[in-house]
């Protein structure tokens, strides 16, 4: 699932590519909205909340879409071959010069611009909120600390805790908390754990690049501490990596982690 930063990234390219044109057309290839017509619209931007994307046009309406597993906004020239296929499109919305393609998008819904927030009412604050403030950490750091027997790595993927964090950030956190996913939230500081993950999470945003690195290094076996490191170690020791599984049902993630670095319980291999 792409993390907080891949979304904003994706978000903040389809408005810069699409804000301010007026559409030709606008066609959605599924059935809920087949026959809506976007056609003379004019695109006011494109925002994100956590993992989720908001296409404003004239007339006050909103396009909702979530990326999910494996969506994605394609942004091409006009008449520009597409680089993934045809029948994986979902929305195309076409303006002079620009297309922009939602291949594989999740969650469609078109609604009046002012409901927008009826449908994120649910989650925390968004660690790339450009108006975050202490009350924003102090609410996410809250609602973390309120389950202290929780697992922290199950906690840190709860989008209602704090809006961005996936299953790279949830492992790459633990690692530099010092404690294993699977360790009681009670065992780490939660203001702490919600400034850190702001600070990764901004500092890739910030950086505009769609690879994360959380140790400063964009050389691609040494981004990570331990996030897919199971082949090449731990990159602060250079011991063994264990990877097991964390959560259930479409919950469940692959979760890695340094048995030497970070302390705490894990499940036997």
């Amino acid at each position: 699932m792409p993390e907080g930063d891949t979304v904003y990234l994706v978000g903040k390219r389809f408005d810069e590519a699409m804000a301010g044109k007026t559409l030709l057309r606008g066609q959605f290839r599924v059935p809920q909205l087949a026959t809506v017509d976007l056609s003379g619209r004019e695109v006011l931007g494109v925002g994100t909340v956590g993992k989720h994307l908001f296409t404003r046009f004239s007339g006050d309406l909103t396009l909702h879409s979530h990326l999910m597993m494996d969506g994605m906004w394609d942004v091409y020239p006009a008449g520009a071959k597409w680089r993934r296929p045809g029948h994986h499109a979902r929305v195309v919305l076409t303006a002079a010069d620009v297309q922009a393609i939602g291949f594989r998008v999740h969650d469609l819904k078109l609604v009046a611009t002012p409901e927008e927030r009826d449908l994120v009412a649910h989650l925390g604050p968004d660690l790339l909120d450009p108006q975050w403030t202490d009350k924003h950490a102090a609410r996410a750091a809250a609602a973390l600390a309120a389950e202290p027997g929780r697992e922290l790595g199950l906690a840190l993927l709860d989008q209602r805790i704090m809006a961005g964090v996936g299953n790279l950030y949830k492992c790459e956190l633990a690692f530099l908390l010092g404690v294993t996913p699977w360790t009681p939230v009670s065992e780490v500081d939660a203001d702490h754990t919600v400034a850190l993950a702001r600070k990764l999470l901004l500092a890739n945003a910030s950086a505009g690049r769609f690879e994360q690195s959380t140790t400063g290094h964009l050389d691609r076996n040494r981004k990570n501490w331990v996030y897919e490191r199971t082949r090449q170690g731990c990159f602060r020791c250079g011991g063994e990596v264990l990877v097991r599984t964390q959560g259930h049902d479409v919950q469940q993630r692959p979760t890695w982690f340094c048995p030497k670095d970070q302390h705490g319980p894990a499940p036997a291999g």
